[in-house]
């Protein structure tokens, strides 16, 4: 059995959901697009290709392997887009949540029920219909969850809300004894510059003190000013809208003193080794087409338990 735990962002991985670009299926229709960056690319025909996408996740893989990490994989649906794990379930403490996602997307869950038998089915929790939300909008850290949302009225208009006020409120209830501290995320379905389409485009902790950090995916300035002091801005790294576009908060932690980043990330990643981490590059430019990048493709399930 899995003895799933999760209470922060770098804690050492010892499980992890990985997705998988096999069969995912032809370029999909401009009407079809999930997001403006993909329509993007549809749009001048570059949006990646099996094979590159294919190659770049195993990279991933291999990395994660080489540092001693349980990896799973997804029972491969043909013609179906399973790249992104994040999107379809999220670990806080000792339970699993089946997320609320784009009902088109619905089959991906099923694809990783040879993981979910390994579960406490008491532990696999579905939140109620009228909660949407998606694990790249959701980050444990210690004492808090960071949620990435957006309530404003036109909340249906747009295909880039994932999670909603409902889904906030539903956290608060799970967990009572955490601080769920929500920021309202700027949304575009059609520039991907302006478009923060999960909490981890825009902000993502490393180590244990620090952050990377985009001001202008966030609606409230006070909220952005909130992490700012939160984390002390001389811990932050502070991407321009270019950066966010190619998604250089979207890296993982294997640990606090290991991240896996983008191989072509000069700045962060330089960053990064000038405050001690280990930076494992690996290509990922092609998935990043598709508005996600390391973190979108992963979902943990267990981090080692350390006293802080």
């Amino acid at each position: 059995m899995l003895k799933l735990h999760i209470t922060d962002e770098t804690a050492p991985l010892k499980a992890v959901v990985l997705g998988t670009a096999e069969s995912c299926g032809p370029v999909p229709r401009p009407e079809d697009a999930y997001d403006p960056k993909s329509l993007e690319h549809i749009l001048a025909g570059t949006y990646p290709k099996e094979a590159d996408m294919v190659k770049e996740m195993e990279a991933f893989a291999a990395v994660l392997k080489k540092h001693g990490v349980q990896v799973f994989r997804p029972t491969v649906l043909k013609d179906c887009n399973q790249i992104f794990s994040r999107d379809i379930a999220f670990v806080i403490e000792d339970k699993l949540f089946h997320a609320n996602i784009l009902p088109d997307r619905e089959k991906e869950f099923g694809a990783i029920r040879h993981m979910l038998d390994l579960i406490d089915p008491d532990k696999v929790i579905r939140p109620p219909e009228e909660v949407h939300i998606e694990g790249g909008d959701v980050m444990p850290w210690h004492d808090y969850i960071f949620v990435g949302t957006y309530t404003a009225p036109d909340y249906p208009d747009f295909i880039t809300a994932r999670t909603n006020a409902a889904a906030v409120e539903y956290l608060k209830d799970q967990f009572p004894e955490k601080t769920v501290k929500s920021f309202e995320l700027r949304k575009s379905n059609t520039d991907p510059r302006e478009n923060a389409l999960h909490l981890d485009c825009c902000f993502q902790p490393v180590g244990k003190n620090k952050a990377i950090l985009h001001k202008n995916g966030f609606l409230v300035e006070e909220e952005y000013n909130w992490l700012v002091d939160f984390f002390g801005r001389d811990n932050i790294f502070e991407i321009t809208k270019d950066e966010m576009y190619q998604m250089f908060s979207n890296v993982f932690s294997i640990s606090p003193e290991v991240v896996v980043s983008e191989k072509g990330f000069t700045r962060l990643n330089n960053w990064l080794r000038d405050q001690g981490f280990t930076v494992e590059e690996v290509p990922y430019a092609e998935i990043a087409k598709q508005e996600g990048l390391l973190r979108c493709s992963t979902l943990p399930l267990i981090r080692e338990k350390r006293n802080e």
